[in-house]
């Protein structure tokens, strides 16, 4: 299926609050168990953007939006969308928010802020970026080895533990370093690692410049 290529020259309209509400109801919504939440989905499209550039550049769009509902299958197979206006409009939602991401954290990396969910406990907030992580290993999937250079980077790779310690870890990547992920109830924890993933894509994104 031929899809719209990504440029990263166009003009830049982030997602209002409403527009990703919506977006991640869809999501919620699609058929299969394949489609990203919100915010692996922003996990997903951040690595994108900071990890290797031949990840976006000349690749045909086609390789990598369908992973973020699960794969468009085989010729024959249901269409996850409700429609074809329904699937463009998706996927329009999808460069956009791309395009945002990418302004941000090459023109201003201090307005960034990845959508990671967040758990109430009594006064206290604790971010937990699993799923965003998860989705950020996606991307390192579509091309594992683009990445291994950085997980061997002993500048780097230690700064991306949390990555791969919330994101499920990876095979080969920084093998022997990567402690067990926190406990499902271990809150503290996943708040702690959480908080130093921004840090870590930072870094990743000052590793590759210019």
């Amino acid at each position: 299926m031929d899809y719209p290529a990504y440029d990263p020259g166009s003009a830049v309209t982030p997602l209002t609050a409403a527009e990703l509400a919506s977006l991640e109801a869809l999501l919620e919504a699609l058929p299969g168990d394949g489609a990203m939440p919100l915010d692996g989905l922003d996990g997903y499209l951040t690595a994108l953007v900071a990890g290797p550039r031949a990840l976006l550049a000349g690749r045909p769009s086609a390789e990598w939006l369908p992973v973020v509902w699960g794969g468009d299958g085989e010729p024959g197979t249901a269409d996850p969308f409700a429609s074809r206006r329904q699937r463009k409009a998706t996927v329009v939602q999808l460069l956009r928010h791309l395009r945002h991401l990418q302004h941000q954290l090459t023109e201003a990396p201090d307005d960034w802020e990845p959508i990671f969910s967040i758990a109430q406990q009594g006064e206290r907030e604790w971010a937990d970026a699993r799923d965003w992580c998860a989705g950020f290993l996606q991307a390192v999937d579509l091309q594992p080895s683009l990445w291994a250079p950085l997980w061997d980077d002993p500048a780097l790779g230690p700064a991306l533990v949390p990555l791969l310690v919330l994101g499920g870890g990876l095979d080969g990547a920084l093998d022997g370093v990567v402690p067990a992920p926190p406990g499902e109830d271990d809150l503290e924890r996943c708040d702690e690692l959480s908080r130093a993933v921004p840090d870590a894509v930072l870094r990743l994104l000052a590793h590759r410049a210019p």
